[in-house]
């Protein structure tokens, strides 16, 4: 099989990827470990920035979007069990956010793609990059009980943290750095109307709290819990006493509970790969870069490193301008750091870490305060 650019991964970063190359008329070829339900079957977050969302309506793919994500002009912080609005839209020259699931962002990407016959090879095993270095690299892969092998211009590693993608770029060849966070969030989504139309999150001296939403009727929240908390010693009972604790007393007054759909543990980490490309290999979202959830910056970091890519190869293909690709990876550390940067500020801030001194607590809650009451803090 002979392709332009073989895609590792069909999670969004890859089928954004896949779909923005195909309107451009550069032919791809997307492989997936996990069966299409199973992709889809995974909760993430579902904050996307003006970025995202307009790159989304670039894809042609932004219908349901546009009908059913949830437009956010601000998001509330509670310090102190006192509630202050930031408004982004006033802050940030009329940007907002949409709150539509990262999963519904995949099931349009991924029923596009199926509809318009584009190729992807699910439940693939034993995937392998080849001869990156090289002008003729290739993929191999097995699937029922035979190997495979597609041969391609570039390849896009858009397989996650643990992936083969970064794996297969020799260790002298790249620096990674990492931060692993003292906690993590227990989320829980429920079929409960959302405490708020916006996104609300809490300082607590109990720990960190986050309420948000997917819908009018469906709500996902989170708490912080210890790194090494298991998800079984929490019943929906004691989740949502101890949510109540955190929140202000009339919010806690007014949150409907119920019973919940899905509930998990997710780790805060800060990670980052130096470079993000090897040759003709190059690594997009979180085969690259993690963030701690706290700045809502996972998938929208993704998204950026997809329009680098995108734009690149576009010229490569049309303007012949080869000369791109050696600064895919410059281009895009630029805004990781940001990210990266921007989540470790505020899980910092918002966080109640064990071995936080009482000093730093009390600066942690002056820093918030002054960007929240302050016009140059905002911006």
């Amino acid at each position: 099989m002979r392709t332009k650019v073989a895609i590792i991964g069909a999670g969004p970063s890859g089928l954004l990827l896949g779909q923005l190359l195909s309107k451009q008329g550069i032919d791809n070829v997307i492989l997936e470990r996990a069966s299409g339900e199973y992709v889809l079957g995974r909760i993430r977050a579902g904050v996307l920035e003006q970025g995202l969302a307009d790159l989304m309506r670039e894809t042609g793919v932004s219908h349901r979007m546009d009908c059913e994500g949830e437009v956010h002009d601000g998001v509330e912080f509670i310090i102190n069990n006192k509630c202050t609005r930031l408004d982004l839209k006033e802050n940030t020259s009329g940007n907002t956010v949409i709150v539509y699931g990262q999963t519904e962002v995949t099931r349009d990407l991924m029923v596009t793609r199926a509809e318009s016959g584009q190729t992807t090879h699910y439940e693939v095993s034993n995937v392998q990059p080849h001869d990156m270095l090289s002008k003729q690299p290739y993929v191999t892969y097995e699937k029922d009980g035979k190997e495979y092998k597609i041969e391609c211009d570039y390849i896009a590693g858009c397989d996650g943290f643990h992936g083969v993608s970064r794996k297969n770029i020799p260790a002298e060849c790249i620096t990674e750095y990492e931060r692993v966070y003292p906690g993590g969030w227990l989320g829980v989504l429920s079929d409960t109307p959302p405490i708020s139309p916006e996104l609300i999150y809490v300082a607590h001296e109990r720990g960190f709290a986050l309420c948000s939403m997917r819908s009018a009727t469906r709500s996902r929240y989170y708490i912080q819990v210890p790194k090494d908390e298991k998800v079984e010693e929490w019943s929906d009972e004691r989740f949502w006493a101890e949510l109540k604790c955190r929140l202000a007393e009339e919010l806690a007054n007014t949150l409907v509970t119920g019973r919940s759909i899905e509930k998990s543990i997710a780790p805060l980490r800060s990670f980052v790969t130096e470079p993000m490309q090897y040759g003709n290999l190059f690594l997009l979202g979180d085969a690259a870069h993690i963030v701690p959830p706290t700045g809502a910056k996972g998938l929208n970091a993704a998204a950026s490193d997809v329009n680098n890519l995108y734009r690149i190869l576009t010229k490569v293909y049309n303007d012949g301008r080869v000369d791109l690709l050696d600064k895919y990876s410059e281009i895009c550390l630029r805004r990781v750091w940001d990210a990266e940067r921007f989540s470790w500020w505020m899980s910092n801030l918002l966080h109640t870490f064990e071995g936080t001194s009482e000093f730093e607590r009390k600066i942690h809650t002056s820093e918030l305060e002054y960007y929240l009451r302050s016009v140059v803090g905002k911006k």
